[in-house]
């Protein structure tokens, strides 16, 4: 049986975890767990007041283990890489990463600094690059795990190589879809090319179902899409940011898990409940597609991942 509660997480003394987004909603309950059960969780947000308020509100837990913030803005590639030189810097190894920050559905179509479109590059390019980056940490862990937080809307995905950008017209749940098949079709090459090379690293993939967090306030805002969303917010249908966290919480620690696992709810197909396995569109096994996305998303954040041992270029 996997992990239920956060009673049930291993003793995670001297254990080293980052979480991005973790300064609300997911990340912050994610985060609280992790150092409930001893790990020093580095919490990696953009904003450092939000950042401080996070580190109270998990202090006033009485956690085992600590916490810290690095601001890192996902929506800027310098940034991401000033923030996991700093992390380099500081630390010797990391044995969990949550991608968990996320962009959903805003209505217009905005970029990020680097002029990507903001949900394919804040939820997949970002994370892609900042995993690169931190892979010598990772890889001095001996046994690290990659958490990348996925999403129901993978099912609707598509990964449209003629307009990534969405350039061409902009669908906002479409291209929320895309980037979050995105983050699964990238545990699977990271999964894959950690076993052909010896990274030890296990590649996880989660999605909370449907958990009440700020979120689609954040994206869509008032209209269609946020009004469909407020309908399922209701506890009927959907639940708690920490319960959403659970599935996270599995991937990243639980000892029964394995490489290219994907974890979600197991009631209300996928809304909600406790975790389980869960069923990965079909589109996320397609080996030829995640390939060739992994090589067009070094070139766009010029990260590249090693394909031996050695230092990352």
């Amino acid at each position: 049986m996997p992990i239920t509660s956060p009673a049930e997480i291993p003793n995670l003394s001297g254990k080293l975890a980052a979480v991005t987004g973790a300064t609300g909603g997911l990340g912050i309950e994610a985060a609280r767990m992790l150092s409930g059960a001893g790990a020093h969780v580095v919490l990696i947000g953009r904003n450092a007041d939000k950042g401080a308020e996070a580190i109270r509100t998990i202090a006033a837990t009485n956690p085992k283990g600590t916490v810290a913030f690095e601001q890192i803005d996902l929506a800027d590639l310098a940034d991401v890489a000033a923030g996991a030189a700093r992390l380099s810097a500081e630390y010797d190894h990391l044995d969990i990463l949550i991608n968990n920050a996320g962009v959903m559905a805003p209505r217009e179509r905005k970029t990020t600094k680097d002029g990507f479109e903001l949900q394919f590059g804040t939820n997949h390019l970002a994370h892609f690059a900042l995993t690169g980056r931190l892979l010598p940490l990772l890889q001095k862990s001996g046994n690290a795990r990659v958490v990348s937080v996925a999403s129901l809307a993978a099912m609707f995905g598509k990964i449209d190589f003629d307009d990534l950008e969405a350039q061409r017209g902009y669908d906002a749940m479409r291209v929320y879809g895309q980037s979050k098949l995105a983050n699964l079709l990238f545990t699977e090459e990271l999964g894959r090319r950690s076993l052909r090379n010896d990274w030890n690293i296990t590649a996880v993939a989660a999605h909370p179902g449907l958990a009440r967090t700020d979120l689609v306030a954040n994206g869509p805002g008032e209209g269609g899409i946020a009004g469909v969303f407020g309908m399922l917010l209701n506890p009927i249908f959907s639940h708690s940011a920490a319960e959403g966290a659970l599935p996270l919480i599995v991937a990243a620690t639980d000892p029964n898990v394995s490489n290219g696992d994907y974890w979600g709810p197991k009631d209300w197909m996928g809304l909600k409940g406790k975790p389980a396995k869960a069923k990965p569109p079909k589109a996320a096994a397609d080996a030829d597609v995640a390939r060739r996305l992994w090589e067009k998303s070094e070139h766009l954040t010029k990260v590249s991942y090693p394909e031996s041992s050695g230092d990352l270029t």
